[in-house]
């Protein structure tokens, strides 16, 4: 029976966290064993910022292996393109972290890349790990067990829970993204929906040719490889596997199952 393994879907030479696939076991395992693998490696970017489960006063940068609340002037640019810069006491550099006032961490197990901007009314729960020159935007929620890449968004009202997201993986605007596996430079259209729950409850199994597989996972949304776009309020099934450079058409609604690379769904063929 076919089985579906990581890469498969992913090129995984460029993640720095490609261990959290495990080898030789089916591509949706890496969410079961998320937390656990958050949990050993995460350290945490914020204590020294000292402000849980409220918004932050003022906006502070962490650079140099320090918190500063003064001392510094936002320049402005693209993270996800490596030209966001800071001034820090005179030295310019695109590798600072900016937390903006009004952005809120829920605990301390958030870890934060170099280079990465959170935006005001941003919500992040731990235990979570994002990469180099990511975008979270205004009112994002990142629900925690999500581990995020290099130069992804997690956009406006975007609410990513239990996930993955590969490096370039974007999520830019109304998105949900459920217990879901996003691959390199995987774009969401505004509105996209990865459903994660079946409406009867039941265990997910994956359909393919030889029968089905069974997950063992009450929730999975989807699972999409490398390079694959999808338009505009188009909703996926849970225990949807995209194969990598597909496309989704705007307004699909994406049955379950296992679809090759480069597929079309939806819209005119």
């Amino acid at each position: 029976m076919e089985t579906i393994y990581a890469p498969t879907l992913f090129d995984l030479q460029g993640f720095a966290h490609r261990d959290v696939f495990p080898a030789d076991a089916p591509v949706w395992e890496a969410l079961s064993g998320l937390k656990k693998y958050l949990e050993e490696r995460l350290v945490s970017s914020i204590k020294g910022v000292g402000l849980y489960g409220e918004p932050l006063p003022k906006t502070v940068v962490l650079f140099g292996g320090k918190v500063w609340f003064d001392g510094f002037e936002i320049l402005g640019g693209d993270p996800t393109k490596g030209t966001f810069r800071v001034r820090v006491r005179g030295e310019e550099t695109t590798e600072a972290t900016v937390l903006y006032g009004g952005c809120v961490f829920m605990d301390a197990a958030v870890q934060l890349g170099k280079g990465t901007v959170v935006e005001p009314g941003a919500l992040i729960k731990g235990p979570t790990v994002i990469g180099n020159g990511t975008e979270v935007r205004q009112g994002a929620y990142i629900r925690g067990t999500c581990l995020v890449g290099d130069r992804c968004v997690v956009g406006h009202t975007t609410e990513v829970k239990g996930s993955i997201f590969l490096n370039g993986a974007k999520a830019g605007h109304f998105a949900y993204v459920g217990d879901s596996i996003l691959g390199n430079d995987v774009n969401l259209g505004a509105g996209t929906k990865l459903a994660n729950l079946k409406i009867k409850g039941n265990l997910i199994r994956i359909w393919t040719n030889g029968g089905a597989l069974d997950t063992g996972r009450r929730k999975l949304g989807a699972i999409i490889g490398d390079g694959t776009e999808i338009g505009c309020n188009a909703v996926t099934n849970p225990g949807t596997i995209l194969g990598k450079r597909c496309l989704v058409f705007p307004l699909a609604s994406v049955s379950a199952g296992i679809y090759q690379e480069r597929s079309v769904v939806g819209g005119r063929r």
